[in-house]
C-alpha cells in the first residue's frame, strides 16, 4: 500500500489547513491527527517540538512561498509594474480568490500572537517593504510609497476578512481589482 505522506514536507500544508480552520489554540492533537491522517507517534516523529514547531514550520513555508512568488518579483523584477501586477495575480491565486484566509493574519489576531510576534511582523513588514520598493521604482516618493503599500496590504487583508464574513469571493476579487487599478493607473 502506498504511503500518503512520505516526509515532513508533505505534512506542512495539511497542518496549515488545520491551523487555518481552528487557529493555533483550537488545533488540538486530535484535530491535527485527523487533518494530517497521522497518528500521534508519527506527528511527534515529524515534529518533536510539538504544536509550536508545527506552527513555526507552517509559517516558514508561507514566508518562503511569499518571498519567492510575491516579494522577489516586487523587488527584483525588471519592470516594477509587472511585479505589482504579478503580486495581485499571485495573491488572488494563493488565497483562492478569497476562499482561503490568511494564516499569518489568523496568528496575528489570536492568543498565539505573542508567541509568533516576530514571524508575523516580519512577514507583513517584508510585504510592505517589497511593495513600497516597487512603487518607488514606478516614480512615487518614498513616504507616499510606504503609506500606499501599508494601505494596500491592509486592504488585501481586510478584503479577505470581509469575503469570509459575507461568504462572497467577489468582495475579495473586487478589492484586488480596485487596489490594482489604483497602483497601476498613475
Amino acid at each position: 500500500m502506498a504511503r500518503l505522506i512520505a516526509e515532513r514536507a508533505d505534512v506542512i500544508p495539511l497542518l496549515a489547513e488545520v491551523f487555518r480552520t481552528y487557529g493555533y489554540e483550537g488545533a488540538s492533537l486530535a484535530r491535527i491527527a485527523e487533518g494530517t491522517r497521522l497518528g500521534k507517534g508519527s506527528i511527534y516523529h515529524f515534529f518533536p517540538g510539538g504544536k509550536e514547531e508545527m506552527a513555526d514550520q507552517v509559517l516558514a513555508q508561507i514566508d518562503e512561498w511569499f518571498k519567492l512568488n510575491v516579494f522577489a518579483p516586487l523587488r527584483e523584477g525588471a519592470h516594477a509594474e509587472q511585479g505589482i501586477a504579478a503580486m495581485f495575480d499571485q495573491v488572488e491565486r494563493y488565497f483562492l480568490s478569497g476562499r482561503k484566509v490568511c494564516l499569518v493574519g489568523v496568528f496575528a489576531l489570536g492568543n498565539e500572537r505573542d508567541r509568533f510576534t516576530a514571524k508575523v511582523r516580519d512577514y507583513f513588514a517584508a510585504w510592505v517593504e517589497s511593495l513600497a520598493a516597487a512603487l518607488i521604482r514606478t516614480g512615487r516618493a518614498s513616504d507616499e510609497a510606504h503609506a500606499l503599500a501599508e494601505e494596500v496590504v491592509g486592504g488585501i487583508q481586510g478584503a479577505l476578512v470581509l469575503a469570509r464574513a459575507f461568504d462572497r469571493t467577489d468582495v475579495f476579487t473586487g478589492a484586488l481589482r480596485r487596489l490594482r487599478a489604483r497602483l497601476l493607473s498613475s
